[in-house]
């Protein structure tokens, strides 16, 4: 049989091959860059587990259990608190590491673990379903969330749990890899995009396509549609409907087969761009911080007339500053309605438009006359150019993404100057910055997070400037 790990269930519930790699790693893994955001994430967990451990132990000490042996005589002998215990089911052959084992007055355990999530998702309800199995307690299990509350796993998992070790055991088996369908956004996160992907590539896979999930193909198939060639040749009006691809949604997949395999843009109507004076904006933000919020740490802007120092900031040096940053974000916006009363706020995809709802809940701003005017959907400045991308727009391409879109040499053909940059990379070089006591070191990460902002925003202006060039020429 199979050992089961509780830990699993994270790569699992991403793609059953991501967990087979891990378990199988393809040759020349070893060999491969190093993930600077998910190291990060790796000790921001740490340092969130080290926290949570102190104020649990408060004082009073805790025992680090060494094995599965070990744990089992500090369970005998009732140590108060466990530190990273280690449980075994032999009979079903299932292993779990949680963070805590907390006693309780009935002499019985209660699983806990550190979690930097905002929520419990489905893949921790899961795992803490999995540490409560293994120790055989009615005890609710704990969540320490990085936004400093505690959740609760009860039995309401149990159920997914039950598919989880059936699938999982299933996967593991195997000898070779299981089959899996691409996915842009998941995909292109995975340590392992560089091994699968040239052979989705080969196969003309049809979840290569912007709008066809995995839960589309079987459907597909059975109706003779198995590659992007296939689609591309199919009539709308003769091609059944397929689960989770019906109706307008199933005319655009074939559509953005076509333009894959043709190499052009498909005008569905026109863009409808904004009238007035645009401002191009965007934000980065760091959403694992010490109070849980997603800390907005710069508001960029390009305004008029888009030269050399058309590029302005808000900057915060720390979450300290959080509020602070945000106020001189609406100051910033309210003297631009000023200068340019038909000011529209144009930014790229619904990122930025949340993060205003939450800045406004956070500090009960929402009757502010500059943020009542931001967020009124009929007359306010914000305008989202992505939606209007793909509203309008078949692209030749796998994803809507801003790099995606605007990087492709026959559409926009904007370059960043620094091609590592992103958003990831992003928050990496914040924290790095706020991590070091070098004022050059300092300076120089805040330079190189401002000249990517300021790229982001020239790339929206280029994505405008192309799409009013694209209504003129239709």
């Amino acid at each position: 049989m199979v050992r089961v790990i509780a830990s699993d269930v994270v790569p699992l519930s991403a793609c059953p091959r991501r967990l087979w790699y891990d378990h199988n790693p393809p040759a020349g893994m070893d060999d491969a860059a190093d993930d600077a955001f998910g190291t990060l994430l790796r000790e921001l967990g740490i340092a969130h587990e080290q926290a949570v451990l102190a104020r649990l132990a408060d004082g009073s000490g805790y025992a680090t259990a060494e094995s599965v042996e070990h744990t089992r005589q500090l369970v005998a002998a009732r140590a108060p608190l466990i530190y990273q215990p280690q449980l075994v089911d032999e009979t079903e052959d299932l292993f779990g590491k949680p963070d805590f084992l907390l006693l309780q007055r009935d002499g019985l355990y209660q699983a806990a673990d550190a979690k930097l999530a905002h929520s419990i998702k489905e893949e921790i309800g899961i795992q803490i379903a999995f540490y409560r199995r293994l120790l055989g307690t009615p005890h609710p299990g704990l969540v320490f969330l990085g936004t400093g509350e505690t959740g609760t796993v009860a039995d309401e998992h149990d159920a997914a749990l039950d598919a989880y070790i059936v699938e999982a055991r299933a996967v593991l088996s195997g000898a070779e890899r299981p089959e899996a369908h691409y996915g842009d956004s998941k995909c292109s996160a995975c340590p392992y995009v560089g091994v699968c992907k040239p052979d989705f590539v080969a196969a003309d896979a049809l979840t290569l396509l912007y709008g066809v999930d995995g839960r589309s193909v079987a459907g597909l198939n059975q109706v003779g549609i198995s590659t992007i060639a296939d689609l591309a040749s199919a009539d709308p009006a003769v091609l059944p409907d397929v689960p989770y691809l019906k109706g307008e949604k199933k005319r655009r997949a074939i559509l953005q087969a076509q333009a894959s395999k043709s190499g052009k843009t498909i005008k569905l109507g026109d863009v409808a761009l904004p009238a007035g004076t645009c401002v191009h904006f965007d934000i980065e933000s760091n959403p694992h911080t010490v109070n849980g919020h997603d800390h907005v740490y710069l508001w960029g802007f390009l305004k008029p007339p888009f030269g050399e120092d058309a590029f302005e900031y808000v900057w915060t040096d720390d979450v300290g500053e959080d509020e602070a940053g945000w106020r001189g974000f609406l100051a910033k916006v309210a003297a631009y309605r000023e200068t340019w009363p038909d000011l529209k706020l144009v930014h790229f995809s619904g990122y930025e438009v949340q993060r205003i709802r939450a800045y406004a809940e956070r500090y009960d701003m929402q009757r502010d006359p500059t943020v009542s005017w931001l967020l009124d959907v009929q007359n306010g400045p914000l305008y989202d150019i992505r939606k209007a991308v793909v509203d309008n727009l078949i692209l030749p391409l796998s994803g809507y993404g801003l790099k995606q879109i605007c990087k492709h040499a026959d559409l926009v053909n904007f370059q960043w100057e620094n091609d590592e940059s992103g958003s990831q990379w992003s928050v990496v070089q914040y924290v790095k910055r706020t991590r070091s006591a070098d004022a050059a070191e300092r300076a120089a990460l805040k330079k190189a997070i401002l000249a990517y902002n300021r790229d982001d925003v020239r790339a929206t202006h280029a994505l405008e400037q192309w799409l009013r060039k694209l209504s003129r020429s239709a």
